[in-house]
């Protein structure tokens, strides 16, 4: 009885660890909004601001401000490229003052950046300009598959970890299931979801920098050597406590860092997009 509980408390551990590993993921990385409040007189506004939008059109932009005394300007750009800025006032809407990003092939970025004007006073509302990233539409069972099946991984990595370091008789059967795990979704539906995204299956080493991609290569790499050493010999768990580690250490790594991008400097100059 007393082994029983002890594995739920082990269980009960690495499902925490997974659930604070998928909150510090969501609240991190280039791509997720930048949140904020806007402070007009009495009235305190909150808004997001996206940086990444999937699909067909342009990117809408919506400060939920709906008074007469405000107003505000929108100026973009496309990052990594000659363009001169180009600054458009914000439309008044009934969702509130609206600017709309001119949409960019996969992987182009536009930097942007909103002034609001109220009072005879103008608030550039973010210190630094505001990098969006356009990708192409990704089905949602391709999403949800990934995102499953990568963070089973990462809970069996953590339960895993746990069991090696205890000399556990389940390790073997743990590191299969979070090596099968990982490769359904670091390796099948991660790189499905790049091609839909960005046109491409992987755009890591040695095609390229993007380091979710060789993270989860690396990852793999270990898993697999953990297998492979248990494989031959069952005592020797070291090698998963060890691929526990690195996985743990990658997803501590925000994601999309050093995602596909376009640089327009090496192909066109002085257009705007």
């Amino acid at each position: 009885m007393k082994k029983i509980i002890y594995s739920l408390l082990l269980w009960f551990l690495a499902v925490l660890c997974g659930a604070g590993i998928a909150v510090y993921q969501r609240l991190t990385g280039p791509t997720y909004p930048i949140s904020g409040k806007l402070n007009l007189g009495n009235e305190e506004v909150a808004y997001k601001l996206i940086r990444t939008f999937g699909g067909e059109g342009d990117a809408k932009i919506v400060i939920p401000v709906n008074r007469p005394d405000v107003a505000a300007e929108f100026s973009y750009k496309r990052y990594k490229s000659h363009d001169d800025w180009t600054a458009v006032p914000m439309l008044k809407t009934e969702e509130g003052l609206v600017a709309f990003v001119p949409h960019q092939p996969p992987a182009g970025k536009v930097m942007y950046e909103i002034s609001i004007f109220h009072e005879n006073r103008e608030l550039l509302l973010t210190e630094e300009p505001v990098i969006i990233r356009f990708k192409g539409a990704v089905p949602d069972w391709v999403t949800i598959l990934h995102i499953i099946f990568i963070f089973l991984a990462f809970i069996f990595s953590m339960r895993t970890g746990f069991e090696a370091l205890r000399k556990g008789r389940y390790t073997f059967a743990y590191t299969v299931a979070t090596t099968l795990f990982l490769l359904l979704g670091g390796l099948v539906f991660g790189p499905i979801m790049q091609k839909y995204a960005f046109g491409a299956y992987w755009t890591g080493w040695p095609f390229g920098q993007d380091l979710t991609d060789n993270k989860t290569a690396i990852a793999l790499i270990f898993w697999m050597i953990a297998l492979f050493v248990q494989l031959k010999n069952r005592e020797k768990k070291r090698w998963a406590a060890i691929a526990s580690l690195v996985l743990l250490l990658t997803f501590l790594i925000p994601h999309s860092v050093l995602g596909s991008e376009i640089d327009h400097t090496k192909t066109t100059t002085g257009q705007t997009p």
